[in-house]
């Protein structure tokens, strides 16, 4: 490992070479006593350890945050783009970031700081180091050693894809490492490399991984939270639609061949079989996790001790769902976003003006109401009647002290990748072609499918960018809370109406990146601060 990362091996892999590789165990159990010495790397249980390390890492680096409830997942994704939701003040300085302002001193110590990625980064490369030379013959308790270890290469591939694409999208430039360093101290310092560099080596990863992986899983335990072909096939279609947008930001015309791509990736889990859409009138199970929609799913479930105190959830919920918590949250809904995204045309007598005549007439006319039968409105949302309504999508909550209502935790799984998502990216990729009719389609169909009310189905007669605007919107809904609002924005230009503090002219800057965390140029002289930063840090 280079300097960047210097101690982040010797420190940390210990800690991620866990004893088990059940799903069920495998991000609670301790660590073994040695670090990945000879001794190791011996038997189908190492292996699986080691694998379970890297989910435990990933899982954390998602998780992570400031010392307060703040899922470092969706405050990059959802809370910078403040239409959907506003943070209060809690003394952490985070509600900052909500206008564009990344530089309070907690925010750059921990959102800008990027090192829990690379610690899983570095466990993916002494597995794809380490496990190809494994001999089979330690494998005899497998049914099959070959197809086991490409397995474990395949999950490793994975992982370390999916670790850069969400580095990527938030500093652009990044360290590329992607090797294990026998020695990460004396190793040369690392500059950031190009994100077109980046990108092509997340692409390659995810290449590698869907050759190695199957679409089921040798477990049903470790279905949806461990990676198969779907889950790479997902995170190539998105990397494949950031890549065309965001190559060049100056410009708004996509790279075309990436949107192709992207296509074919959607295409192939959609006809794989694999995944079916979950019955709106079993809404809550997707977000609980392990649902037949979806695709790609962080492991939280306190059943099996998994649970955890610091999920988005905890920044939301009230009394109503914990029991000690109180009757205000660190994060309300905003009202414009319910109003905007969920709209119904009614009829009303009312005073119109007739600019034919010139004068104020009392006739029947045609306002905006809210759509309250759509299933995401009914099911995401409570506190309706008060200034501050809150997002109960993620309430699956349990107190392991449940005789006083105490130690609340909760079991829903981070859904990264899921099937609604796919589907609506097909819309996306339609309206890049100027396919406009296709895209209206797909979105009429999402709302339909949602219970929304018949007045908001769009009309055919759309322009492309009428319907883009409408997309933005079932995003919004379909989406919310789900890490993907602000870059969806970013991809289609839709910043514009959503997020107030990104101009146009900090936008063709990059000023959507995150700057970096200071501390890390202490041991890395060739080390740079993000470009829209430099100056400001």
């Amino acid at each position: 490992m280079k300097r960047i990362i210097k101690r982040i091996v010797m420190c940390n892999v210990a800690i991620a070479l866990l004893l088990s590789s059940s799903c069920k165990d495998f991000l609670t159990e301790e660590p073994v006593n040695s670090t990945y010495s000879e001794a190791f790397w011996k038997s189908s249980r190492d292996l699986s350890s080691a694998l379970a390390g890297n989910y435990a890492l990933i899982r954390d680096v998602l998780n992570s945050g400031n010392w307060n409830p703040s899922p470092r997942y969706y405050m990059y994704g959802d809370a910078v783009a403040r239409h959907y939701f506003t943070m209060q003040y809690t003394g952490d300085g985070l509600e900052g970031i909500q206008n564009g302002d990344y530089t309070f001193q907690y925010n750059i110590e921990n959102f800008g700081d990027w090192r829990k990625f690379y610690k899983a980064i570095s466990m993916s490369n002494i597995i794809l180091n380490r496990v190809p030379k494994v001999d089979v013959s330690l494998l005899s308790d497998v049914a099959n050693p070959e197809k086991f270890k490409n397995e474990i290469l395949g999950e490793a591939y994975f992982l370390r894809a999916f670790a850069y694409f969400n580095m990527v999208r938030v500093w652009g430039d990044v360290p590329l490492v992607t090797v294990e360093y026998e020695d990460p101290i004396s190793e040369e310092e690392l500059p950031r490399s190009p994100k077109a560099e980046v990108m092509k080596q997340i692409e390659a990863d995810c290449q590698q991984a869907i050759s190695l992986l199957d679409w089921n899983y040798t477990s049903q335990n470790d279905a949806k939270v461990t990676a198969n072909k779907g889950s790479a096939q997902a995170l190539l279609a998105h990397l494949y639609l950031w890549r065309a947008t965001t190559t060049n930001v100056t410009v708004d015309q996509p790279i075309m061949a990436d949107i192709d791509k992207a296509e074919t990736a959607i295409n192939s889990i959609i006809s794989s079989g694999m995944y079916s859409l979950t019955d709106t009138s079993n809404y809550y199970s997707t977000f609980e996790g392990k649902s037949r929609e979806g695709i790609f799913e962080i492991a939280i479930n306190d059943e099996l001790r998994e649970g955890t105190n610091m999920h988005i959830a905890n920044m939301f919920l009230r009394t109503s769902h914990i029991a000690y918590y109180g009757t205000n949250s660190r994060c309300y809904v905003n009202a414009d976003y319910l109003s905007n995204h969920f709209y119904k045309t009614v009829l009303k007598w009312d005073w119109y003006w007739n600019s034919t005549i010139g004068e104020w007439e009392w006739r029947e006319g045609e306002s905006r109401g809210i759509d309250d039968q759509d299933v995401r409105y009914r099911k995401n949302f409570t506190d309706l009647e008060t200034d501050r309504p809150t997002c109960i999508k993620y309430s699956d909550v349990s107190y392991r002290n449940a005789a006083q209502k105490q130690d609340a935790y909760i079991s829903n799984n981070i859904i990264v990748f899921r099937l609604s998502d796919m589907m609506l990216l097909k819309a996306e990729i339609a309206l890049y072609r100027g396919q406009t009719k296709t895209a209206i389609d797909v979105i009429n169909s999402f709302r339909k499918r949602n219970g929304a009310d018949i007045s908001a189905q769009l009309p055919q007669t759309l322009t492309n960018d009428e319907a883009f605007y409408e997309y933005a919107l079932e995003r919004g809904k379909e989406m919310y809370l789900e890490g993907h609002l602000m870059f969806d924005l970013i991809r289609t230009r839709q910043y514009k109406n959503f997020v107030g503090w990104l101009s146009e002219s900090r936008f063709k800057q990059e000023g959507f990146y995150w700057p970096v965390n200071p501390a890390l140029f202490k041991n890395n002289s060739k080390l740079t601060q993000t470009s829209y930063w430099r100056g400001k840090i």
